[in-house]
């Protein structure tokens, strides 16, 4: 199953491991998208762009519109919410421009820790 995983972690630290799949050549059956605070994090992942990831998990790329429709929102509002999730590299454009959320799951990993 392909997993994309929400994290919160130093942006070195994501580094060093970017770094080390690249030179070792590791192919993934998962992906890591990394935040430097769940402020960050959450703020990305709103309310309804989660809606959205949960419509479009397991399905066939779409339109835009399509994806608009399947959640019951404005076509602009999802517009919006797909250009965010788009340029955090959550979704992806296909060649005939649909998106397609590329992963079987996700899991949001994050430490709530004293000061």
């Amino acid at each position: 199953m392909k997993t994309v995983t929400l994290d919160v972690r130093d942006p070195a630290d994501s580094m060093a491991d970017f770094t080390r799949a690249w030179k070792t050549g590791e192919s993934q059956k998962s992906a890591r998208i990394s935040f430097a605070s769940p402020e960050l994090l959450w703020r990305l992942l709103t309310e309804k762009r989660w809606e959205l990831l949960k419509v479009l998990c397991g399905a066939d790329p779409v339109s835009i519109r399509e994806a608009a429709r399947r959640v019951k929102r404005d076509v602009k509002a999802v517009h919006g919410d797909v250009t965010a999730l788009l340029n955090a590299g959550i979704l992806v454009r296909t060649d005939n421009r649909h998106i397609v959320f590329p992963f079987e799951a996700v899991k949001v990993e994050f430490l709530l820790h004293t000061a």
